[in-house]
Order: C-alpha cells, then structure tokens, then sequence
C-alpha cells in the first residue's frame, strides 16, 4: 500500500508538471524570442536617428559613434543614400534575429543579433523550470511518503491489534492517529478488545469457581460411593444411594447456579424453604469428614425457622464455612440458627485461630485468603447470598463468626423485579 500511494502520488505530480512545464516552456520561449526582435528593432530605430540626424547636417555617418550605440555582440549595416554601406559590429554568420528601421531620408539600418543568445537564454530557462520541476518531485516523494506512512502506519497497527485479539490478548491499546476513519476503527477495535476481555475474565471466573465449588460435592459424593462398595448391607446400600442421589442433585444445582451467576450475578430463584432441612443435610454430610480429622460438628439455636432463598445456593454457602472451617479453623464446628426481626440467621463458628486482624472483611475478597488457600470459595459464598437478597458477613475474627443472614419472608413482585434489575 505504501508504494502504491507513493506512486499514484508522484504521477500525479509528474503529470502536472509535464503539463504546466511545457506550456511555461512554449510560453517563455515565445517570450524570449519576442523580447530579442524588440530589442534589435529598438536598436535599429535608435541609430536610425542617429544618421538622419548626421544626414540632415551634411555630415558623414562616424562609424565609431554608431558603434558606442550598438549593443555587444550586434551587427549593424547603416545605408545611405549616396554614401557608401557603414557596417558596425562583427559580422553574424549564422542563423540571426533581425530588425530594419527606415529613416525620413531614404537611410535604412539593419541590426542583426545571433539567435544563439535567444538560444542560450532559452536553456537558461529550460534549467530554471528544471530545477523547479526537480524539487518539485523531491517535495511530491517526501510528502508522500510522509502520507504514506501516515497512513500505512496506523493500518498496520490496526492489522496487529486484530491479530492480537485473535491471538487471546484483548488489552486494548487507546491509540489514535488522527484520521477520523482510522480512529473510528480503532475505536471499534478498542470496544471489541474490552468485550472480549470481559467475556474471557468471565470464563476464567467461571472456571474457577466451578473447580472450587465442584471440589466439595464431588469429594462428597464419592465418600458415599465408597461406603457403597465396601458394605454387603443391602439397607445401608439404599440409604446411602439415597443420599449420593441428593448430593448428585445438589452438584446439578451447584452447576446451574454457577452458571447462572455467570451470566447475571443479581439473578436468583428465592422461595421460602426449611432452614433446619439444609442445616441437617450439611451436618450428616460432613461429619464422617470431621470425624476422619479428630473433630466434631454440632448444630444449636432455634428450630423451624423458615427462610426465603434457593435451597441449593445456601447449602452450598454453608457446605463453603464449613469446608473453611474443617481446612483452617480447629476443634468443634458449631452451626447456630436464630432469628433476628424479620432475619433468619446461620451462624458458623469455631475454635481455631480466626482471620488474621489485617484482612478482616477482606477475607470476602477473591485471591484475599489467610491460608494459602485460593481465595474463591468466601467471595462465591457471598455472590450466591447476594443472588437471593441475603448477605454473608464476618461477624467476630477471633473465634472466627461467619453469619448467613437470609429474608424470612418472600419479596413482593415489584421488589423481586427490582432485585432482578
């Protein structure tokens, strides 16, 4: 492309100076040949003066004089009558330019002027124009490529912004190269860049939230399928399938909600449901776990509380506290209910160090953990607890607190539509 536009750029100049060279040519030539027969016939006339003057006073014509007269390089023939032929000046053998002038007393002077200083003068403006036409395209090249770079440029860097979101990297660059078109394609490169940023900082979320959160139920669950193999008891065999085909639909819903998450974080699927049912399930699936550690889980407070949320997304916030606290707390897990006003409360705590006095409410943060943990599990915890109107809070650092506050009563649609919003 560069070359093509410095290209098209120096025809374009050739071409107009070809035009506006030749006919500056034509025109100075004709110009300069017309100067030279106005000169000689200015010159002729000037002598012609000169020997009508000598004539009328009956003097001889005084070739010396004339010559004064006579320009350098010119030749004069001065005719009288009944004088003989005056010549001035070097005679002039080659092509000449001629003027004739005619006095009132039959006199006749004839100045010649070689035509090879017509000649030169024409070369000398055939190189002025030369010259000019020769910067002229000095300038043409540098502009162009000047423009061509301008333009090259910046669609080369167009192309490999392109190929670098194709290649997965969507950092946008923010350049602009002053051409409204380049700018506004920029433009679009930018946006696209974000989206496609947004759109793969989502997938690695997803990732690993569903890595995370997969662990638990998974581990679970194949506990239980353990258990299966090494039992004959056909009873215990069916209870705990029954149990594994629970944790498969709690896994189910874990997945849908991690994917609905995903796609609208504010997006929840409330309705009131038994608390003490979820609080029972979490205990009798992690007690086997607990007990394998040396350690105990109970579960205190108040019975028959009812909550508004998705069974599934506060099992799995709970089944998180609880993971948290069987991998860095110590001694008895304790899981508390109460009620406070209109608010269901679940209560997590137990004897360990707690959380670090420095992160505090940070813990909720993604990639904030205070035991080489990853960082995950708190900050989906709390994006599942929001999704349905509730909200997770570290109430006490040391013991550690974690309290799960959840609505008891169900949204109003226009205040469920707001939510969704």
């Amino acid at each position: 492309m560069r070359r093509r536009l410095i290209q098209s750029t120096l025809a374009v100049v050739l071409v107009v100076i070809a035009v506006f060279g030749v006919s500056l040519v034509i025109v100075e030539t004709r110009t300069i040949t017309s100067s030279a027969q106005d000169r000689v016939e200015s010159e002729a006339l000037r002598l012609v003066s000169v020997v009508e003057a000598d004539v009328l006073e009956k003097q001889p014509t005084d070739p010396a004089a004339l010559a004064e007269l006579l320009d350098a390089g010119h030749y004069a023939r001065i005719t009288v009558p009944g004088q003989p032929v005056v010549e001035v000046g070097a005679s002039i053998p080659d092509s000449v330019v001629r003027g004739t002038a005619h006095g009132e007393q039959g006199e006749t002077v004839v100045v010649e002027e070689a035509r090879s200083t017509v000649t030169r003068e024409v070369v000398r403006t055939l190189a002025v124009v030369g010259a000019v036409a020769l910067l002229a395209v000095v300038a043409a090249v540098l502009l162009a490529v000047r423009q061509a770079n301008r333009l090259a440029s910046p669609l080369t860097d167009l192309a490999e912004t392109a190929e670098r979101l194709g290649s997965g990297d969507p950092r946008p660059r923010h350049k602009r190269y002053g051409v409204p078109e380049l700018d506004r394609v920029a433009d679009v490169l930018d946006s696209s860049a974000e989206r496609i940023g947004r759109m793969l900082t989502a997938e690695r979320r997803l990732a690993a939230d569903a890595s995370h959160q997969l662990r638990t139920p998974l581990t679970a669950l194949s506990m239980r399928l353990e258990e299966i193999t090494v039992t004959d008891d056909l009873t215990t065999v069916r209870e705990e399938a029954t149990i594994a085909l629970t944790q498969v639909e709690r896994l189910t819903d874990v997945v849908q909600r991690l994917l609905t998450n995903s796609r609208d974080p504010r997006t929840g699927s409330a309705v009131p449901f038994d608390l003490d049912e979820v609080v029972k399930q979490q205990v009798e699936e992690w007690r086997p776990a607990y007990r394998s550690a040396g350690r105990a889980i109970v579960r205190s407070g108040k019975q028959g509380v009812r909550a508004v949320g998705t069974p599934g997304a506060v099992s799995q916030v709970l089944a998180t506290l609880v993971e948290n606290a069987l991998m860095h707390g110590g001694g008895t897990v304790a899981i508390r209910t109460r009620v406070i006003g209109n608010q269901a409360v679940l209560e997590v705590t137990d004897e360990g160090p707690g959380v670090p006095p420095d992160l505090g409410n940070r813990i909720f943060e993604r990639a904030i953990s205070g035991r080489n943990s990853t960082g995950i599990g708190l900050a989906v915890a709390r994006d599942l607890a929001e999704a349905d109107g509730g909200r997770l809070e570290l109430l006490q650092t040391k013991p550690p607190v974690f309290a799960l506050f959840l609505s008891r009563t169900a949204p109003q649609p226009a205040e469920r539509e707001k939510t969704v919003r």
